[in-house]
């Protein structure tokens, strides 16, 4: 399992994601470019103690991540345009979890060449979580569903 996190625009979301990992102990992907200057000491300084704890890669382009980790891993995008409830759907040791920018999601092009498209369901009035929020939820979902907790 892997968690991927398509161009982020906040460096505190990135962070929080980076904490998911390592707390989860699943490797992170960061597709750049990033909305915010990404240097070693800035990733150091929004993953606060966790930065050693967990495995981020960085990633040039989104062909870039591909080419590193397609066809072994089903791309699974989170977004809150997809039909299938994430609790409902069958995940694979091997998938990879992506979650888009805050700002934009994922363009057309990234979000058509995923294996499957997911939603959590939100029975409240919001339109949707934080993306850091979202992926941790999804994420926990999906190992607890493949028996890898």
């Amino acid at each position: 399992m892997r968690l991927v996190a398509y161009q982020p625009d906040m460096a505190p979301n990135l962070g929080s994601m980076i904490r998911i990992s390592a707390c989860f102990g699943v490797p992170l992907d960061v597709i750049e470019p990033c909305g915010f200057p990404l240097s070693a000491r800035d990733l150091r300084r929004a993953a606060m103690d966790y930065g050693t704890a967990s495995d981020a890669v960085r990633h040039d382009s989104f062909d870039a991540w591909c080419t590193a980790h397609r066809p072994a891993s089903r791309l699974i995008l989170l977004t809150t345009k997809a039909a299938q409830p994430l609790h409902e759907f069958a995940f694979e040791k091997t998938d990879a979890l992506m979650v888009g920018r805050e700002s934009a999601g994922v363009p057309d092009e990234v979000a058509e060449v995923a294996d499957a498209r997911v939603r959590i369901s939100m029975p409240g009035q919001g339109r949707s979580l934080n993306v850091a929020v979202a992926a941790g939820l999804a994420l926990h979902e999906a190992l607890r569903r493949t028996g890898a907790l």
